[in-house]
């Protein structure tokens, strides 16, 4: 028999231990960051994607994988809104260790910025259009992850246009004329081997999912 066929029950004390430690992390970041505008610009995400998470939870809850991996996305906003991106100690480690020209943790970010929406955008599609196992359902996934980045990078654009000098922190360009695009290359390599790499995983987890919805129905 195929792992579809009897898919493992969830653990569901998983998603509120996720949560837990994103609630956690997020008061520790917010302790003395080095800019309280640009933390807060990072961050906005977890402030307001948290509670819509758990507010739609009972009508619409999210599989283990995906709840681990906003998690995971939510740690690397945090950190990078702490420090800034262009400033993160981790991040300074490996440019000095690799001979690197700048902090590539901005980098990193923004490959997160693809890897783990590409998961989020395969389960809404999954679960509320006719695209599960359509072939269609992996390109527009990816193209999904490529759109929302290009609006990260408008967002981007309008914090230099309104906050001049002061975004600065927010930009994290490290004087690179190509950085939005190799923000959304990497959000597109993200999306990419996210896809690759997690399809199969994702689909034993929404089989999961389903198994114990109807169970408790």
């Amino acid at each position: 028999m195929t792992a579809l066929a009897h898919p493992a029950v969830p653990d569901r004390r998983l998603p509120a231990l996720f949560a837990a430690l994103v609630v956690v992390a997020l008061a520790v970041s917010a302790w003395g960051p080095k800019d309280r505008t640009t933390w807060f610009l990072e961050t906005v995400w977890v402030l307001v994607g948290l509670p819509l998470v758990v507010f739609t939870w009972r009508r619409f809850p999210l599989t283990n994988l995906l709840c681990g991996l906003l998690a995971a996305h939510a740690l690397v906003l945090m950190v990078g809104g702490h420090w800034t991106y262009a400033e993160v100690p981790a991040g300074d480690w490996v440019r000095d260790a690799f001979g690197l020209d700048r902090n590539p943790y901005d980098r990193f970010g923004h490959l997160m910025q693809g890897f783990v929406p590409a998961v989020l955008v395969r389960e809404l599609l999954c679960r509320t259009s006719p695209l599960r196992g359509s072939r269609w359902l992996a390109p527009l996934t990816v193209c999904a992850c490529l759109a929302f980045s290009a609006v990260f990078e408008m967002l981007e654009w309008l914090a230099a246009v309104v906050g001049g000098q002061a975004a600065d922190a927010f930009l994290a360009t490290q004087g690179d004329v190509w950085d939005t695009q190799w923000d959304m290359f990497c959000a597109l390599i993200g999306a990419t081997l996210s896809v690759l790499l997690l399809s199969r995983v994702h689909d034993r987890a929404l089989a999961g999912l389903a198994g114990a919805e109807r169970r408790t129905a």
